[in-house]
């Protein structure tokens, strides 16, 4: 399974989940098989490593945020659609992210990862490990995930208004490649048109 979209529209794909639901692998399967630029948040906070001792967490969250969203601007400005790969947990987050869509005409999607199995969404946040450097500033244990949500209040569950949004299950039982095949649809039908098929593998 692999088609091209041809867009009519500049759109922005905003991913939003928590850690460890499987939203940036999936970001990272529509941004290939579109062929448009993946903003990940992750990347910018990688590189804020040597603030952290310097700062807050919080401002270095929100530099990251600000990093995200000019990029995005720039892209498209450029006449480009992007996926954007945050955990998009705050309204304003995504209040933003439409006023960087809206100066440029496109339009924001939501593709939300929402694990219905626990024990696979605990056991994939533990599997990254904690060896890694770039990972100072993920939940490595299922106890800093349970912090994090404590943390958010229920900030994460807010009304989308009249963005249109997908919830998947990356928990699924069911092979990937049918998740991004979801999703695909999801583009098309607010927006994108396929093209010819690539005949790419998965």
């Amino acid at each position: 399974m692999a088609e091209e979209i041809e867009e009519r529209r500049r759109m922005v794909i905003a991913m939003k989940g928590h850690p460890g639901t499987g939203k940036s692998t999936l970001a990272q399967a529509i941004a290939s098989l579109l062929k448009i630029p993946l903003i990940d948040k992750d990347d910018v906070k990688d590189c804020a490593a040597p603030l952290a001792a310097a700062t807050t967490a919080t401002l270095v969250n929100d530099l990251s945020y600000d990093v995200v969203f000019r990029l995005a601007s720039t892209q498209l400005r450029l006449g480009l659609s992007v996926v954007v790969d945050t955990p998009l947990s705050r309204r304003s987050h995504l209040c933003r992210l439409a006023d960087v869509a809206s100066v440029s005409g496109a339009r924001v999607l939501i593709v939300e990862c929402r694990p219905s199995d626990l024990t696979v969404w605990r056991r994939r946040l533990e599997s990254r490990g904690t060896d890694d450097r770039t990972n100072w500033h993920k939940p490595s244990t299922w106890r800093e995930i349970e912090m994090l949500l404590e943390s958010y209040g229920g900030c994460t569950e807010f009304d989308v208004g009249d963005v249109p949004r997908l919830v998947v299950d990356t928990t699924a039982p069911v092979c990937f490649d049918e998740i991004v095949s979801t999703v695909l649809d999801f583009i098309v039908s607010n927006g994108g048109s396929f093209g010819a098929p690539l005949g790419a593998e998965r």
